[in-house]
């Protein structure tokens, strides 16, 4: 039995998992990672060194407990966060923490990018924002000119992993495409993104395709982890493009809507289709020859995570239940979920979490419900974006832990209006897609054939006509506090 191994770095967690030829879960493993730091405003840093001591956990962990499965591992897939900056010295050491996807330090030097027209955008795919990785550099040049001038190489956060796996230095098209440094329609480094940002192309990994075979394993890796040498590693993927390819949404126009710690509507489209204009990332997928068309919203189940640490909670499991006993309809509050700023379709890193319309006969199940339904609405921001960009948004897959919530999954059907597919083992997401990865990267063969869904939830009639006027609130509660949060921005806070 041949079996291949998918590693997914997330910003909160490490997963891996093992599947055999039939795509069988055989085995997998979630390891924490470091909570994020920030040391300035805006600011969102881990530690690269991090990333791999819980890959090494994950790893031993399958190891320990899987030892035949481990040594029948032909490919490995990587995905993992996007847009992280990782510079690297000459020993292969990081410079400084890695900033992350969803660091908005950066904001002047996204703007003065974004200044310069549309041309670059649309062949780089998106607007330039703050969280890329390119005005990251520019940031860099501005307050850290040491730190750049110490870096021989800049890797994603998935290629970090790879480096310690093969020891070699590559990132693929899909984790590229989020670096604002990539020509989406070719598929190679844009000489004219390098040049503005006044960039050494040097400190650049090849790029390659997705499931390319990107080298194997290192000896003392093999022996750790009681795999065979001959053991090879894919180019992977971002988690967003992984996780697409993990349920099959690689044809024109299919869809899903992804809600991890972070948020996406997905689009799969067989050209390039840039919309920067509407904040529509237009990317590289994980098979040649195919695109996608999306939007991110920055907080996802994170707002949750944070409500729940606020409400006193022990779990999230025991929150939802007391939403899902009182539910009855839209809450009476409304909740801008922007704890970490937004990205589309406002592209603010200035915005921030708000609760609006407490009274005395407020409760934490009222409060969480409007969590839920706040996060929701950014989803159907998103939806709109897309439709505006004449990208339309049919039935989608639903994946990510917050699928697991058939609640949140009803609120997400009627506020957006998609009909939503839940699947098996869906909360595995991109490790699955990372699996896959590593198949096609050891000769495995293309499979992009969708997981067996469990359920379908279509938007509810009567909830949806309830969440029109609070989704308009909900809209017009943001440009109401617009100023404020810029304010905030100008008093230096």
């Amino acid at each position: 039995m041949t079996c291949y191994l998918g590693i997914d770095l997330g910003t909160s967690a490490v997963k891996a998992i093992v599947v055999d030829e039939r795509e069988a879960v055989l085995a997998s493993v979630s390891i924490a990672v470091p909570v994020p730091t920030h040391p300035l405003p805006l600011a969102s840093e881990q530690s690269p060194e991090s990333w791999w001591q819980a890959v090494e956990a994950a790893l031993d962990q399958l190891a320990a407990g899987n030892a035949d499965l481990m040594g029948r591992v032909r490919g490995i897939g990587l995905s993992g966060q996007m847009h992280g900056l990782c510079l690297l010295d000459a020993e292969d050491r990081p410079v400084r923490p890695a900033m992350l996807w969803n660091d908005g330090r950066a904001e002047a030097e996204a703007e003065d990018l974004q200044a310069e027209g549309q041309a670059l955008a649309r062949q780089l795919g998106v607007p330039a924002m703050a969280g890329l990785t390119a005005p990251k550099l520019l940031w860099l040049q501005k307050h850290e000119p040491e730190s750049l001038a110490r870096a021989k190489r800049l890797l994603l956060p998935k290629d970090f992993v790879r480096l310690h796996l093969t020891g070699h230095y590559v990132t693929d098209v899909t984790d590229a495409a989020g670096t604002w440094l990539l020509d989406e329609e070719t598929r190679g480094w844009s000489d004219a993104a390098i040049r503005r940002i006044g960039l050494d192309a040097a400190l650049l990994p090849p790029v390659v395709e997705s499931p390319t075979d990107t080298g194997t394993i290192r000896p003392a890796i093999a022996h750790r982890f009681r795999l065979s040498p001959t053991t090879v590693v894919a180019g992977g993927a971002g988690d967003t493009l992984a996780g697409g390819l993990g349920i099959g949404v690689v044809n024109d126009s299919s869809s899903f809507v992804a809600l991890g710690t972070s948020g996406q509507v997905f689009v799969a489209t067989e050209r390039y289709r840039p919309a920067p204009e509407q904040a529509v990332h237009s990317f590289c997928h994980a098979l040649p020859g195919r695109w996608c068309a999306m939007t991110a919203v920055l907080n996802g189940a994170s707002a949750l995570s944070t409500m729940s640490r606020l409400g006193g909670a022990a779990d999230i499991a025991t929150l939802l239940e007391e939403v899902e006993a009182g539910f009855t309809g839209p809450s009476d509050l409304l909740f801008l979920p922007y704890l970490t700023g937004e990205r589309s379709p406002h592209n603010d890193p200035w915005a921030r979490g708000v609760l609006f319309g407490l009274t005395p006969d407020s409760n934490r199940a009222s409060m969480i419900q409007a969590v839920l339904e706040g996060v929701a609405f950014s989803l159907a921001d998103g939806v709109a974006a897309l439709n505006s960009a004449g990208i339309q948004v049919g039935e989608a897959g639903f994946i990510g832990g917050g699928a697991r919530s058939r609640l949140w999954a009803k609120i997400i059907a009627s506020a957006t209006g998609l009909t939503l597919n839940r699947f098996a083992d869906g909360a595995h997401g991109a490790a699955f897609g990372a699996a896959r990865l590593g198949r096609m990267a050891a000769g495995g063969g293309l499979v992009a054939t969708q997981p067996e869904i469990i359920e379908t939830i279509a938007p509810d009639a009567a909830l949806r006509d309830a969440y029109q006027p609070r989704l308009a609130a909900y809209r017009s509660l943001y440009r109401t506090l617009k100023p404020e949060f810029r304010r905030e921005k100008d008093a230096g806070f």
